[in-house]
């Protein structure tokens, strides 16, 4: 997966306190309510996560325009996590974009290209990601990205389709 010469660069930072509201007002937008829990609740967890060891929140920037959250996982830190079967390294990533008029425009698989790049260049062998079934713009920009279909699961997390990619370009 090399990148291309014309796609954007994007800063992935640590999320803080004062990304919060921000975050709020993203999730509040109807092309991601649609797909996650209730802002207060999912603000609670990104805030739990902000010193977490198997979390990492990120905000993504554009031109040093916040655009994005961004957070990566290890299902093998959490006690009995869904994924816990893939290969051990496996990381799990989940992203949405926050303004609408960054949706549809192709943002959403460059930046997972090129975070899945830095995991890589860190050591991680797969990287896997989880949209709902239903959500076949995600779904598209994943498979872009270089992401294909492993299974299908229902867990805590609802249903999903659950998407790999490899290190190595070997995604079975």
């Amino acid at each position: 997966m090399a990148p291309r010469n014309d796609a954007p660069r994007y800063v992935f930072r640590p999320v803080s306190e004062a990304d919060l509201p921000r975050i709020a007002g993203w999730l509040a937008e109807p092309h991601v309510a649609a797909w996650w829990d209730e802002p207060e609740t999912e603000i609670a967890a990104i805030r739990d996560h902000i010193d977490s060891v198997s979390v990492e929140p990120l905000i993504v920037e554009l031109s040093g325009k916040p655009i994005a959250y961004l957070q990566s996982y290890d299902p093998h830190l959490e006690d009995d996590h869904p994924y816990a079967d893939q290969p051990f390294g496996t990381l799990g990533i989940d992203l949405t974009i926050g303004p609408p008029e960054m949706v549809g425009i192709g943002h959403g698989s460059a930046i997972v290209r090129q975070f899945v790049e830095e995991l890589f260049d860190e050591g991680a062998p797969r990287v896997v990601i989880d949209p709902h079934p239903d959500n076949a713009r995600a779904i598209r920009a994943y498979e872009k990205a270089g992401f294909r279909e492993i299974g299908r699961r229902s867990s805590v997390y609802g249903d999903v389709v659950l998407m790999a990619v490899d290190e190595d370009g070997d995604d079975e």
